[in-house]
């Protein structure tokens, strides 16, 4: 990963490999409340948006790190895509309310939601998060560079 000063990785780089979304919800809450919020919801929202650019809701939400959803809605409100946040909220709500934070019930509920609805979320998702704010290296490159000033 090659930075430059204001790039958003050097805020998430240092928290890597202190928040766990692997070993269930309770594991990963614990872990992600060790975190100052700002670099918490930018790694959630660059996790959640990775995902999703790579093979859309249904990946996100089949993966254990579905379980960062509610933690990316906020990073992406913190950096000014509130379009995007209120897409992935949508999909979460496709998947099931309350959301679930456990992946068996994720995997168990995504069975159940049409392919169209969540297919036409990825479709929205994808226009938003290259376009809104800047698109979503830049809008979070901004935010990191205001946290300077």
């Amino acid at each position: 990963m090659t930075k430059k000063p204001g790039d958003y990785c050097e805020v998430i780089e240092p928290i890597w490999d202190q928040i766990n979304i692997y070993d269930g919800a309770d594991v990963f809450l614990n872990s992600y409340s060790t975190v100052k919020p700002p670099a918490g919801q930018l790694y959630a929202a660059h996790f959640a948006q990775s995902e999703i650019c790579n093979g859309g809701f249904h990946q996100l939400f089949s993966n254990s790190t579905g379980v960062l959803s509610p933690e990316a809605v906020q990073g992406f409100r913190l950096i000014g895509m509130n379009k995007t946040a209120s897409l992935l909220v949508a999909a979460m709500e496709a998947l099931c309310s309350p959301f679930p934070r456990d992946r068996a019930k994720r995997q168990k509920t995504l069975k159940e939601v049409p392919k169209e609805k969540l297919g036409q979320l990825d479709r929205a998702f994808f226009k938003e998060i290259y376009q809104e704010n800047g698109g979503f290296e830049a809008a979070a490159n901004a935010f990191v560079s205001s946290l300077d000033n």
